[in-house]
């Protein structure tokens, strides 16, 4: 059986009624590969009026990885980039030592109803690199490879698989892949990694025979691939990696390998140390209730 373990997730609001599907981490699983944190958001109808902006918060020890299938989002961040991220891009942005960014509504949406529906991932830095040089890479959509393998269509997000390398550049062995397939469409999934996991995006799936929910992750056994097959038209994402080097704590928007680490950002945050985002005003407080390990 290819399904190690099956990750249900749960709802959680980011304020303003935004919200989303957090798969992990997991009181059954931190991580798969480098992925620590995984939000699926939408699709959800954005009126005018409704304020689903996320103001600048900080970030240490993780690079954010941002996926739209629909909709468009405006970040900014403490470095000066300014970039639209739109469907089909892959948006990788290094926190490393410490960056501070927005994710806001382009002003051309804000008095038009429009749908928003994403993924957005953290990996964790590998130990040599928790304290990197923040920086932040956008690659376009038509920069990604796309093949077609009998029945799948398949996006390579990052890493390397099928004979074809991403352009996004890591810190460690990473595979990100969105795949489609049509009703009874099938695909032979290779053990392209150390750890590796499907996430159904909008339709169940089987895997090994076993049904998947719709909106379910699945943990794959160690070096081990899957045969997958969608009943119905599908999509899913495949991703994973190299496994992560030791446990990593995990706090608000804080992710370090060392407790005392996670403290020092919550005082610099608090003390607006951590930077700021140019023409941005507001920020998002540091929680009241504070970090315990």
């Amino acid at each position: 059986m290819g399904m190690m373990l099956v990750l249900q997730g749960h709802e959680k609001d980011l304020g303003g009624g935004f919200r989303v599907r957090r798969l992990l981490p997991a009181l059954q699983r931190q991580a798969v590969g480098p992925f620590l944190f995984f939000d699926h958001f939408g699709p959800v109808s954005v009126s005018p009026g409704e304020d689903h902006d996320v103001r600048p918060h900080p970030h240490i020890g993780l690079a954010t990885v941002t996926y739209l299938f629909e909709g468009a989002i405006l970040h900014r961040d403490s470095l000066g980039s300014v970039q639209r991220i739109e469907p089909g891009a892959i948006n990788w942005m290094t926190a490393g030592r410490g960056i501070v960014h927005s994710e806001r509504r382009p002003d051309e949406l804000r008095q038009q109803t429009h749908t928003n529906h994403g993924i957005q991932l953290w990996a964790a830095l590998p130990l040599g690199h928790e304290e990197a040089e923040p920086r932040f890479e956008h690659t376009a959509a038509d920069a990604l490879p796309e093949l077609q393998l009998g029945d799948a269509r398949v996006r390579l997000l990052i890493g390397d698989a099928f004979g074809q390398r991403s352009p996004v550049s890591t810190f460690s062995p990473t595979l990100y892949l969105d795949v489609q397939l049509p009703a009874g469409g099938r695909l032979e999934l290779p053990p392209l990694a150390e750890e590796l996991a499907v996430y159904a995006v909008d339709g169940p799936l089987r895997v090994d025979g076993e049904p998947l929910e719709a909106q379910r992750l699945a943990v794959l056994v160690p070096d081990r691939g899957a045969h997958l097959q969608a009943d119905a038209a599908a999509r899913f994402m495949v991703l994973g990696g190299e496994a992560l080097d030791g446990p990593r704590y995990i706090w608000w928007n804080f992710v370090s390998s060392r407790r005392a680490r996670i403290e020092q950002a919550a005082e610099d945050w608090l003390a607006q140390r951590l930077g700021q985002v140019p023409g941005e005003t507001e920020f998002v407080p540091l929680p009241e209730r504070r970090f315990k390990a």
